[in-house]
């Protein structure tokens, strides 16, 4: 399947088994492909047995068999997406082989919507050769037995696998072609994303009335194996293809988020002022004041009611700190700051305020998280009751 391109993070334990590195890209094998590998061999061990009377139970283990080439098949068609990926200059993070085949995944990219289509259709291509390759190799009568059922498996295997990716809609690679069309029509790469994300999501239909309700209407009593794996294939695709088109739209909003824009406007005071010193600069509560430490960085904002409730009397002599709680350590951003490379650098801060600084390093504004998620998803963020 298309790989996705994600910030770049140091992968965890999550991830699966580590099985090293191919052509310098981390290789992981997910928990969930066991599952697959179980029902695979609980599925073609009897297969074998019957073809084969004399293996026994070991006819089981040639069903085992059959799930470490079809891994290995998945494998090489993600390799083929690193690989052209690599060709581009785009860096690759990781492969990851799992319940549902496997993914690859990148680090941030400048991509294009030709470069895209070609880095999407390098793995089914790779498994249009493994599929040639296997038909040449049985053509040759060489094989017979066990060694032939294998490469007839393998054979179609990849055939299907490459068939199925070619399907025009997200997250099959296929999408990439609907993706990079509508992308070259209208210059948007979110339009193309949700113009496959739906053309997913009517393949999801078109396969649910295919296997299960055409033979339903012909009398006939659908397969609980088949059933089942449709069901779940297809509930796997309208997931993805709906995650594909929600993300997209945030994306779509990405030029709404300004640091400059969504701050509200704010003072800078030193964390040895008074709260009469606040209050000389902001009598209403407003604007904002921001604590800055020696060097005259963020530390902290002020509670304007908690600054009001402050007797007159005692206003020269309370320290501004007294009515303030402190950011989080480098919670401030340069007001020029916006779009995708402001919402990465925040989603690495702690806390939901943000101080906004000058070329100068002067405090101008403060950035609440609030602000930015309604940017992003045009609703009213949830308050967290924090501060």
């Amino acid at each position: 399947m298309s790989g996705s391109s994600t910030p770049h993070h140091v992968a965890t334990k999550r991830e699966g088994i580590p099985l090293g590195k191919i052509a310098g890209v981390p290789v992981y094998l997910a928990y969930s492909w066991f599952v697959i590998a179980a029902i695979t061999v609980v599925f073609y061990g009897p297969v074998v047995i019957d073809v084969f009377p004399g293996i026994g139970n070991w006819g089981y283990l040639v069903g085992l068999a059959i799930a470490l080439l079809l891994a290995i098949s998945v494998l090489v068609h993600e390799l083929a997406h690193a690989l052209s990926a690599r060709a581009f200059g785009w860096p690759t993070e990781k492969i990851v082989l799992n319940l549902w085949g496997g993914h690859t995944q990148f680090e941030n990219f400048t991509s294009s919507p030709g470069r895209s289509v070609i880095v999407a259709l390098a793995g089914p291509a790779s498994n249009f050769v493994i599929a040639g390759v296997m038909w040449a190799v049985t053509s040759t009568g060489m094989l017979s037995g066990v060694p032939r059922m294998l490469a007839d498996i393998l054979m179609l295997a990849n055939l299907v696998i490459g068939i199925f990716n070619v399907l025009p809609g997200m997250p099959l690679d296929g999408g990439r072609l609907v993706e990079s069309a509508v992308w070259k029509a209208t210059g948007s790469q979110d339009k193309g994303t949700i113009a496959a994300g739906w053309s997913g999501r009517i393949i999801v239909v078109a396969l649910l009335i295919w296997f299960i309700v055409v033979p339903f209407l012909k009398g006939e009593l659908p397969n609980l194996m088949y059933t089942s794996v449709t069901i779940l294939v297809c509930g796997f695709l309208w997931m993805s293809a709906s995650s594909s088109i929600h993300h997209a739209k945030l994306r779509s909003r990405l030029y709404l988020v300004s640091a400059a824009g969504l701050a509200e406007r704010a003072v800078g005071v030193p964390n040895t002022a008074t709260v009469a010193d606040v209050l000389a600069v902001a009598p209403a509560g407003s604007p904002a004041v921001v604590i800055c430490g020696p060097d005259g960085k963020p530390q902290g904002v002020v509670d304007s009611g908690a600054a009001a409730s402050v007797p007159p009397e005692a206003t020269t002599t309370t320290p501004v700190t007294a009515v303030a709680h402190a950011l989080a350590a480098g919670a401030y951003v340069p007001e020029w700051s916006k779009g995708q490379e402001l919402i990465q650098y925040l989603a690495r801060l702690e806390g939901g305020e943000y101080a906004v600084v000058d070329h100068n390093g002067i405090v101008t504004g403060l950035l609440r998280q609030e602000a930015v998620v309604t940017a992003i998803t045009g609703k009213e963020a949830r308050r967290s009751g924090r501060p």
